[in-house]
Formats: structure tokens, sequence, C-alpha cells
């Protein structure tokens, strides 16, 4: 925030602009996850939904609502739901990923066990299906449900992709569409539907979603290997002990001589990792440019994001996502 209380930020004005539809999501997150018999399941998803996260998804489907003039209820419920798909996944994926910090704070499965964050996960999974029909509409449940769908696919191709040096940059960006860009894709198109906009304002709605969502994981990807701790809630070079393929390393491979490619084998595929090696990896990342051409490609799909809004109407808040879509890569410049 400014000095004089005014947000700077894209997402922080958003924020502003949305703060009562936001407060009555906070309200509806905070009844939903609230449990009669199993106490556990509101103290592991109260440590992540309040751990400070941005809340963009949700902040998504209120706008594109609000940007298509809907005056209902319902923008709420699926602004929740989309919340706890991504609260689910979140808890998920620290499981998979053994992760021990997400948004500068301990994981769940660190804090409690697996088998909790598994589970409240599932539980999270289903409360936002309750959520979804509540709203009436089959088409809202047919997008969610489709999107829970593919986000699980992501995650199973992430798996097989995974400490793969023949992933390629195709692959990685269906792993990258499943794991992210679904979701913000599916809030953003649900918010167009519940406000009965055209096929063609939904389909915009849906495309500046998923050009978003891609140019958003491209950027953390980024992050991990050029940001800090504060900017990314986790541990710097995460995704290289990880032996996570990103963008970055696939480019790097591609161009890398024999004595390289022994190198990327050795710490990716093998995963012996030495004193030294992610610096060394930073440096063929340089060598090659990858960093900046994935910084490239991410500005591409921020570029397709913005033609979509422009076909929408004139509102403020479609200006708010248009500079959002900019905000997304000048994190990296």
């Amino acid at each position: 925030m400014s000095l004089d209380g005014k947000a700077t930020k894209p997402h922080d004005r958003l924020a502003q602009a949305l703060a009562d539809d936001m407060a009555a999501v906070n309200a509806l997150i905070r009844e939903r996850m609230s449990s009669e018999h199993a106490p556990r399941i509101p103290e592991v998803t109260a440590h992540l939904i309040e751990a400070g996260g941005k809340r963009l998804r949700p902040m998504l489907t209120l706008a594109a609502a609000r940007v298509m003039g809907y005056e209902g209820p319902y923008h709420v419920h699926l602004a929740a739901t989309v919340e706890f798909i991504h609260t689910a996944t979140l808890l998920h994926d620290d499981v998979v990923d053994e992760s021990g910090q997400r948004r500068g704070r301990p994981t769940a499965n660190l804090l409690w066990d697996n088998k909790s964050s598994v589970l409240v996960g599932d539980y999270l999974f289903a409360r936002s299906f309750q959520l979804m029909t509540e709203t009436g509409k089959m088409r809202v449940l047919e997008i969610l449900a489709n999107a829970s769908a593919v986000i699980a696919e992501g995650e199973v191709l992430q798996l097989t992709a995974a400490q793969n040096l023949a992933t390629t940059e195709d692959i990685y960006l269906r792993v990258i569409r499943g794991k992210t860009a679904a979701l913000f894709s599916a809030a953003t198109e649900v918010g167009g539907v519940i406000a009965e906009a055209s096929p063609e304002e939904v389909k915009a709605l849906y495309d500046y979603g998923d050009a978003l969502g891609i140019a958003f994981q491209m950027v953390d990807d980024l992050l991990d290997y050029g940001g800090t701790a504060a900017e990314t809630g986790k541990n710097v070079g995460d995704d290289f002990r990880e032996r996570k393929l990103t963008m970055p390393v696939i480019k790097a491979i591609a161009q890398a001589t024999e004595e390289e490619r022994a190198f990327w084998k050795r710490v990716i595929e093998k995963g012996d990792q030495r004193d030294g090696d992610l610096d060394h990896a930073m440096g063929l990342m340089t060598k090659y440019g990858t960093l900046e051409a994935t910084r490239l490609d991410a500005i591409g799909w921020t570029e397709t994001a913005r033609a979509a809004l422009a076909k929408l109407p004139a509102h403020p808040l479609r200006e708010m996502l248009d500079d959002l879509a900019d905000y997304v890569v000048e994190r990296v410049r």
C-alpha cells in the first residue's frame, strides 16, 4: 500500500474494489470450512487459508461477474468454491512434493501429517461441490468439475514427466495448464456464466484466465531461480532441489552440450545433487538465455490475455484485470 492508503499493485487495487464481495467470500469460507465432528479440519484449513494468500482466483471470479453486470449473490459462492478447490490442491501438492514451506509458513503436512493434509484436502473438494450446486446452474458444475479433473490430470502428468530429460516445452505447457491455468480459466469463465454473458464473452473470459494462468506459472517458475522467499513464499531453488523440469531448465537442456546434458542427467534424473550444483545450473541457464526467453514467453501469454479482455464491455474492473496481466510479468523485470 502507498502512504496515502491507496493500493499501488493491481491485485491490491482489485482487492480494494472488491472488498465487500471478498468479505462475503471470506465469511462463507469460514462458515463452510467448519466441522462439528472433526476439529482438525478447520485447524488445517485455517492454517493455509488464513496464511495471507492473495486470494487471486476468487477475485477473478468476482471481477468477471461484475464486469458482466452481475448483481445476484452466487458469484460469492463460486468465488468460495474456487478458493476451496485451490486450497485442496495445495494441501495435496505439499504432500506430493514433500514441501516444508508454503506462503512463508510451515506446510500443513509438516505441522500435522500427510494423512491429515490429504483427507482435509478431500473434505475441501467435497465442500466445493456442495457450494457449486447452490447456484442451480448445471453449466457451472460442468466447468468446475472439468477443471478439477484437469487439475488432477496435470498433477499426474507432472509426476510422469518429472525427472525425465525428454520432457518438451509442449508437455510442460500441458502440465501448467492443468496445475495452474485450469483453475484460473474456470474462475473467470464461471463468473461470466453466472452473469449470463454471451457465449463469445464467456469464451473471452476463459481465454483471459487461461493465458493469465500460464503466464503466472511461468513467472513463478522464473522466481524460483531469481526471486526471494518473501516473493515466492517458498525457499529459493526449491524447484531445482525437487528436480522439477520447468521451462528455463527445459530450454537449457534442449541446447546443452554432451557434458552439460550429463550434468542435467545427474542432478535431475538421478537426483545426485552436490554443493554448487544450483549455481552451476543457474550459470547454464544464463549462458543460453533461458530465463530471459521464458520471461518473453510469459509476456506473450499476457498479451494473449489482454487481447481477450478487449472483447469485453468497458468497466473499471476490466481495466484492473488488464493491469493485472501486465503486473504478472513485471515481477521478473
